[in-house]
């Protein structure tokens, strides 16, 4: 799976929307399948047009945990979506990640410029249902 400084790289390498979008579509078909197990309504995100689940891990101190997830969707775009979205927070604090606002990097590369409204809001749920998550295991 890409990192989110090759994201960044590579949006800033494509000029049009166009390739952007491809590159989108093809960071998703190299996102791994969750398994069919894991497709449930808990880890389902609501807000989301298309369907969308994320898992959540943890480990290390249980006051700070690291946490990593896994993602899916339906839809091929949303796909490339949640790829970006695990890899600007997979493997980090839940400190730091209740403090990231995935938002302020998606708009510098010109993602959500270029989303429909249901797209952004979409991505706008996974964000928070993740940083919301990282919030409560900091607290707990």
């Amino acid at each position: 799976m890409a990192s989110l400084d090759q994201i960044i790289d590579d949006f800033a390498f494509l000029d049009d929307w166009e390739d952007r979008y491809r590159y989108v579509i093809e960071l998703g078909k190299a996102l791994p399948d969750l398994a069919e197990e894991k497709r449930t309504s808990e880890n389902k995100v609501m807000g989301c047009a298309s369907q969308v689940w994320l898992v959540t891990h943890t480990t290390g101190d249980p006051d700070n945990p690291v946490m990593s997830f896994e993602g899916d969707s339906d839809a091929h775009i949303v796909r490339g979506l949640v790829a970006i979205v695990l890899a600007t927070y997979s493997g980090k604090p839940a400190s730091e990640i209740a403090g990231l606002d995935a938002f302020e990097i998606f708009s510098k590369i010109g993602l959500v410029e270029n989303l429909s409204s249901q797209r952004s809001n979409g991505l706008r749920s996974m964000v928070n249902r993740i940083r919301e998550e990282a919030k409560v295991r900091v607290a707990a």
